[in-house]
């Protein structure tokens, strides 16, 4: 099984971490994400990850080490939630790379076909500025209070097919709209089997994604107003109108796929396709 080590902070990461609190006018208003972005550009093709490489990569437990000593308070709004977002891809590698899983997230931290309580979310493994997190702690007790952008259920990326697939790009805080707006539109626009309009039928399909706890109040709470917010994504025709109008005759929630999202997956799938 690979393993990584435990994201730790330096002697010189814990000396800048203690300097940033100690004297909030030095604190630092950039976090550098070149080395996360090499990464995700060497080990991400077309939202399939090639975990055994981050597995084996040194530069990969450098960056979650920079993650573990780096206090993100300082930051700006837009390269906070960029840093966070980033934060939550990357921990999410690191807990399948940590558990040696290649089938799915959710075989983590499962006993007798049940997953456990804590799951794989709840599990401490993210280290932020000093403190322990769980993915899910990062998500819904950070993301989604603090900055309240409905956009980040396309980019915080679960491991699975059926989730939006993950950039081979880091996010900044510049860029940070455009890629944000540019995950809808892969999500919701050139991925059919999660998100379709059908204007013969009448019918909405749409991910599970939008169905998932509490998450339909970020887009506004209702299937309608789910729909006026997918709308954004169309231009104006047929498809869009049907959205706008909420006359539908069906909403279908499609299949969620909690296959793995890896390359040697997409291959073995690729290939049973062709051998079909």
């Amino acid at each position: 099984m690979l393993r990584l080590r435990p994201p730790a902070v330096s002697a010189l990461g814990l000396l800048a971490l203690l300097v940033a609190r100690v004297s909030p006018g030095l604190a630092q208003t950039r976090f550098d994400q070149t080395g996360w972005d090499s990464l995700l550009k060497a080990h991400v093709v077309n939202g399939l990850v090639d975990y055994d490489g981050f597995g084996r990569s040194a530069e990969f437990a450098g960056y979650l080490d920079r993650l573990a000593a780096f206090d993100p308070r300082s930051l700006p709004e837009l390269e906070r939630l960029a840093f966070w977002i980033n934060a939550y891809n990357a921990y999410t590698i690191r807990l399948i790379v940590e558990h040696g899983q290649r089938k799915s997230i959710r075989n983590i931290n499962k006993s007798l076909g049940f997953i456990k309580g804590y799951g794989p979310w709840k599990e401490k493994l993210a280290r932020v500025g000093g403190a322990a997190y769980g993915l899910d702690e990062i998500e819904q007790g950070i993301i989604r209070p603090q900055f309240h952008e409905p956009r980040i259920h396309f980019a915080l990326v679960c491991a699975a097919i059926g989730c939006p697939p993950l950039r081979s790009e880091a996010y900044t805080g510049a860029r940070l709209d455009r890629q944000l707006e540019d995950q809808g539109r892969i999500f919701l626009r050139e991925s059919p089997a999660k998100n379709r309009v059908d204007v013969a039928q009448r019918t909405l399909y749409v991910s599970e994604l939008f169905n998932f706890r509490d998450y339909a109040k970020d887009f506004g709470g209702s299937k309608k107003a789910i729909a006026r917010f997918i709308a954004r994504w169309y231009g104006p025709g047929p498809e869009r109108s049907l959205l706008e109008s909420g006359s539908w005759d069906r909403w279908v929630y499609t299949d969620y796929d909690w296959t793995l999202n890896s390359q040697k997956l997409g291959r073995q799938a690729a290939a049973s396709g062709q051998a079909r």
